[in-house]
C-alpha cells in the first residue's frame, strides 16, 4: 500500500483561480477526450442527474463518487477529495470574510 505524507501545514496556493471539482471534471477531464456526463454516468453507475449537479457545483463529490471516478479517469480518489476540500475552505474562508465586512 502506498502512502502520502502530509505536511501539517500544507496549504493552497491562493493566486491559482478557484474552480469547483465539477467545473475542472466537466472542462478538464470530460471534454477534452469528448466524454459526455451520459457516458460517465454508464461507466461509474453515478446517475446522470448526481453528475449534473456536480457539474453545476450543486452537489459536492464525496468519498463513493471520488473512488467511482477514479475507476473510469486517470485522477485518483484522493485528486478529487482534495480538489473539493480546497474548494470547500475556500469557499467557507470567502464567507467568512464577507460576513465580516458586513458587522
Amino acid at each position: 500500500m502506498c502512502l502520502i505524507k502530509l505536511d501539517p501545514l500544507m496549504d493552497f496556493d491562493s493566486t491559482v483561480l478557484l474552480r469547483s471539482p465539477g467545473d475542472i471534471l466537466l472542462n478538464d477531464h470530460l471534454r477534452p477526450r469528448t466524454m459526455s456526463i451520459a457516458w460517465l454516468a454508464r461507466r461509474t453507475g453515478i446517475s446522470v442527474s448526481t453528475l449534473r449537479q456536480i457539474t453545476r457545483g450543486e452537489r459536492r463529490i464525496n468519498a463513493e463518487f471520488a473512488l467511482r471516478l477514479a475507476c473510469v479517469m486517470d485522477p485518483t480518489p484522493a485528486y478529487w477529495l482534495v480538489l473539493q476540500a480546497r474548494y470547500d475552505l475556500a469557499t467557507v474562508s470567502a464567507e467568512r470574510g464577507a460576513r465580516r465586512r458586513t458587522t
